[in-house]
């Protein structure tokens, strides 16, 4: 990662933010749960809830939402998909290009009050919490920026988080990323670099993930779970014998609740982008 002072550390492809841990978890534990995040702890892409704040705090264009809205709504609906991953983080690391990392994370910080906190699923939590009662390190590992992952962790109480290296110099961003997204291969190499570090045992390790993506980190440890799998992770936990857990309403159910919600989320976009636009039209008229 660049650092302050403009040298370089060794590329990475995460960076690892360690939390005050709300449970003592045990020196020299050797047994770690890694918990993806969107959609296996919390509700949806917390990506796009950011980029909401983002815009209310003047980052980027009405236009940029109305995408980042049809890019949720997809996301809800059709699960993850690479080129679409890569579009988000194109824009999302030339949004952030110029703002600080200070300015960003508060930014974040009430996004998680006013949104993540309501769109967590209580049987994650439960999952994650028995793991720390059980003396188990708790690991997020995300594509997000390792700072806003170190946040959540922060807040759920786990023991830190690994995520996607934003470059950053003298505290400000400045759009390009340090290695690649930390995504599907890249989340199990983390995985096992942490491990290596930490001294986890594998074989003795927990993963829960919700994507096919997630593959690569469930193949990774001896104890992987499915949590509300898409149509392809449910096939293939099926057929290897992964257990699933469904946190979701029944699946007729969630499948109704995503279109709303994703619906609802774009309709809301479009109307932030009507009202802007008939609030300047008639600003326009009455100075004429």
């Amino acid at each position: 990662m660049r650092t302050g002072d403009g040298t370089d550390e060794p590329a990475v492809v995460a960076a690892t933010a360690r939390t005050p841990r709300a449970a003592e978890v045990a020196d020299g534990t050797r047994v770690a749960a890694f918990f993806d995040v969107d959609n296996t702890i919390i509700r949806g892409a917390s990506a796009f809830h950011l980029a909401v704040g983002l815009y209310r705090r003047g980052f980027f264009r009405k236009l940029d939402l109305v995408r980042f809205a049809g890019q949720q709504a997809r996301y809800r609906l059709f699960g993850e998909d690479k080129d679409q991953i890569d579009d988000v983080r194109a824009r999302a690391l030339d949004i952030m290009r110029g703002h600080s990392v200070a300015e960003v994370t508060a930014i974040a910080e009430d996004v998680y009050d006013e949104v993540l906190s309501l769109r967590i699923y209580p049987g994650t939590q439960a999952l994650l919490d028995a793991h720390l009662a059980d003396g188990h390190a708790v690991w997020l590992v995300t594509a997000t920026p390792v700072e806003i992952g170190e946040l959540i962790a922060r807040r759920l109480g786990a023991s830190g988080a690994l995520g996607t290296v934003a470059e950053h110099v003298e505290g400000f961003y400045t759009g390009r990323l340090v290695g690649d997204l930390l995504h599907g291969e890249a989340k199990a190499a983390a995985v096992r670099a942490l491990a290596e570090r930490e001294g986890y045992d594998l074989s003795l390790c927990h993963a829960y993930g919700d994507s096919t993506n997630d593959v690569p980190i469930l193949s990774t440890v001896g104890r992987p779970c499915a949590i509300n799998p898409d149509r392809r992770l449910r096939r293939h936990a099926a057929e290897v014998g992964w257990p699933v857990r469904e946190f979701r309403h029944r699946r007729r159910q969630a499948r109704r609740g995503a279109n709303a919600a994703s619906l609802a989320g774009l309709t809301w976009a479009v109307a932030v982008v009507a009202r802007a636009v008939l609030r300047s039209v008639r600003r326009r008229m009455g100075a004429e």
